[in-house]
């Protein structure tokens, strides 16, 4: 099946973590050097491609740019390339919120009807300020709205223009009783505090936060500003790199419209720790633990929560957020025992950021740490380029299982598509059934495979798999419009499922699928909902009574249940790989 490109809310939902292999360490290494030696490892197999500060105790150790701010011109990205940050913006917000707080001109329990009087009645009376910060106003989450980023976000849009895209909008619970992350409610927090201020949100950005920290190369970034220093941002379409879409930045607003450096962030790291913004007593407002999250507790644009130290089962305390929008993945991890911090700017979109944080910590902390895989996939391919297709898969057997290989079905696949592309069907056709003999759970494998074999004029095997992939998820759209192609009735392949609304509502609820990182089921109506840590919800549809599609991505869930009729867990299948996810208390 032919891969998507990527936008900014699709490109991590139900990240799958890269298999990385624990290597032993040597700690005579300077914490320099070791932190040379990893992110150099990350960029050679493509998998950080940006910029990079650690500080240690409060001071800075390294900081380094990877690869290329600029791709067509062969510009390095180095420790003052400016990169857009997504949801870290919203921290700032959250801190300009904060000040209006402690100059008496908000109150956090006020609603929002009281400073946009303009703002729909019907909801504009029930959410409080408090409720926007945390991320539990029930407002649905504009950037999950139908064509949005296909259309809507091209266009510039006023801060008032934004809110009137959801503010009639049913909420999709009560206001403080669920969490429900939410680019909207930081946008109607920039528009309230526009309505306050009298000024733009970027000039109070500028004034009360950018200048007295003179965090001077970080901004509201425009499309059309000449900003010297400006990383351009990159997706990956298949196996190659391309130009990210553009997106209007009047859209993510004050929920993801700056730019910044690793250095500044530095800046405005450790001026936390300080009152050169916020009397203490409102700072610790911001880091308090409000709401149970994705990693652990929401504050008030702050995820709070811990992360394990390197490889160990030990863990630190964090203050945190990450943050994605066209072309790029951010992360910035603050630790308050000992004021070090690790922040991670990167400019191809999909990066591990999460786990070269760990592997990170592990390196500060004098333990043991985890190093990059390389990819199985790429050396299979280059043994067929180089040699030919029985190379490639003596290859193949011979390291599947090699500690120094990751094997991953995406990648799998995209090799397939190179080959296919390149005229090489029966190599295409070989690939494609080995992906589909290593996950025989995921309906993409059976797409793929299929489309090899219609490209030679296998038809009858082609339409078996095409059936197949189409069985397993209804919503492939790809596979359905081939068996039309191919000839076939699709009216017996793709049936409706009714399921009680009870057992429905048997499935809401919090699933970890590893430390930090949970989904979360929704039902609004008869349409559940799944949410990954940090990402926007997608309806999910059922193939029967436990099993579920996901309408938007590949991936599929299967909700247990024990023998006394409890819902226990649930197992995500996608990229060829079962993750169970036990149910959160």
């Amino acid at each position: 099946m032919k891969s998507n490109k990527n936008t900014f809310h699709r490109i991590t939902f139900f990240v799958v973590i890269a298999f990385i292999a624990t290597l032993t360490v040597s700690f005579a290494q300077t914490k320099t050097a070791q932190l040379d030696d990893l992110l150099n490892k990350y960029n050679e197999y493509g998998q950080f491609n940006g910029s990079v500060l650690v500080a240690d105790h409060g001071k800075v150790i390294y900081k380094k740019g990877f690869g290329m701010a600029n791709m067509e011109w062969d510009i390095p990205n180095a420790s003052d390339t400016k990169h857009r940050l997504g949801s870290i913006t919203k921290q700032f917000t959250s801190m300009l919120i904060m000040q209006l707080v402690a100059e008496g001109k908000l109150d956090l329990q006020a609603t929002v009807s009281k400073y946009l009087p303009d703002y729909s009645k019907v909801n504009g009376d029930k959410i409080t300020i408090h409720q926007l910060l945390t991320h539990t106003s029930g407002t649905p989450n504009y950037t999950s709205f139908p064509d949005f980023f296909k259309k809507l976000s091209r266009d510039p849009h006023t801060p008032t223009e934004m809110v009137k895209m959801y503010a009639d909008s049913t909420l999709i619970f009560t206001p403080g009783e669920q969490f429900a992350y939410s680019n909207s409610g930081y946008i109607t927090l920039g528009a309230i505090i526009e309505k306050v201020t009298g000024k733009r949100y970027e000039q109070v950005l500028q004034d009360k936060i950018l200048d007295p920290l003179k965090m001077n190369n970080t901004g509201y970034d425009h499309h059309n500003t000449i900003l010297k220093k400006r990383a351009a941002g990159y997706e990956m379409n298949r196996s190659t790199l391309e130009n990210a879409p553009y997106i209007d930045m009047s859209t993510p607003y004050a929920a993801g419209s700056m730019y910044s450096t690793v250095e500044d962030l530095f800046l405005w790291d450790q001026a936390l720790y300080t009152e050169k913004l916020l009397p203490k007593k409102y700072r610790d407002m911001l880091f308090k633990k409000y709401v149970p999250a994705f990693k652990d507790f929401y504050g008030y644009g702050w995820s709070i929560g811990s992360m394990p130290i390197g490889s160990t089962e030990e863990k630190v305390e964090i203050i945190g957020h990450g943050g994605g929008i066209n072309g790029f993945s951010t992360i910035i991890t603050r630790i308050p025992q000992d004021k070090s911090s690790i922040i991670l700017l990167n400019n191809t979109r999909s990066a591990p950021l999460g786990e070269i944080t760990v592997a990170i910590s592990g390196i500060l902390y004098g333990k043991p740490y985890e190093f990059p895989k390389k990819s199985l996939s790429d050396a299979v391919y280059s043994e067929i380029i180089d040699k030919d297709l029985k190379a490639g898969l003596a290859f193949f057997e011979k390291n599947k299982e090699a500690k120094e290989y990751s094997f991953d079905e995406t990648e799998m696949n995209v090799i397939g598509y190179r080959l296919l592309q390149a005229g090489k069907k029966q190599e295409a056709e070989a690939v494609f059934n080995l992906n589909m003999e290593a996950f025989p759970t995921s309906f993409n494998v059976y797409d793929s495979y299929a489309e090899a074999l219609m490209e030679q004029g296998k038809n009858e095997l082609a339409i078996a798999n095409y059936k197949k992939s189409v069985e397993m998820n209804p919503n492939n759209q790809n596979g359905i419009d081939m068996l039309k192609k191919l000839g076939v009735e699709i009216d017996g392949v793709v049936k409706e499922v009714a399921v009680p609304d009870a057992v429905l509502a048997s499935y809401v609820g919090n699933y970890e699928l590893k430390p930090g990182f949970v989904l979360t089921i929704t039902k609004e109506g008869s349409q559940l909902k799944a949410k990954a840590t940090g990402q926007s919800a997608y309806d999910i549809s059922p193939k029967s009574e436990t099993e579920f599609y996901v309408k938007a991505i590949s991936a599929q869930i299967t909700f247990n249940v024990n023998s006394a009729g409890a819902v226990e867990s649930l197992t995500l299948f996608q990229r060829g790989k079962e993750i169970l996810g036990k149910r959160m208390e």
